[in-house]
């Protein structure tokens, strides 16, 4: 029998939903042993038996990862040219292959329900991580 003296603060462990994932599915593995399970993974018999409760009852997900959307950047169109042209009247009108002032630039948002959000690109970094965040 050994003896193990444990020098320092011990600290709490914060195990991701991946990894109490991963230890349950080897604890559920025909002829697997929670004990040895948890031994090797240095976690108690109880928190892996509350780990496999919770996986389920469907409370122990993994969150989704974040994804990446497709983005497609259009020129200023002959059709896009009067609207852009519209949120300013003083200004010129605007050729097809000419691009618009750094102040009338939109970006253009299209979510996957076809709901189209057009915003002005001289709109504010706080301001547009605002909408970013309520889109999500």
């Amino acid at each position: 029998m050994g003896l193990e003296i444990i020098s320092g603060v011990e600290r709490r462990r914060r195990w991701s939903a991946a990894d109490k994932l991963r230890i349950v599915a080897e604890a559920d593995e025909p002829g697997a042993k929670v004990a040895e399970v948890a031994r090797r993974h240095e976690v108690s018999r109880s928190i892996l038996w509350t780990w496999r409760k919770q996986a389920r009852a469907g409370g122990l997900k993994m969150s989704d990862p974040p994804a990446f959307l497709p983005v497609f950047v259009d020129a200023v169109s002959a059709v896009d040219a009067p609207m852009v042209a519209a949120n300013a009247p003083s200004a010129p009108p605007l050729q097809a292959d000419a691009a618009p002032p750094p102040d009338q630039r939109m970006i253009t948002i299209t979510l996957a329900n076809g709901t189209r959000l057009e915003i002005n690109a001289a709109l504010s970094l706080p301001a547009l991580s605002c909408i970013i965040g309520a889109l999500r």
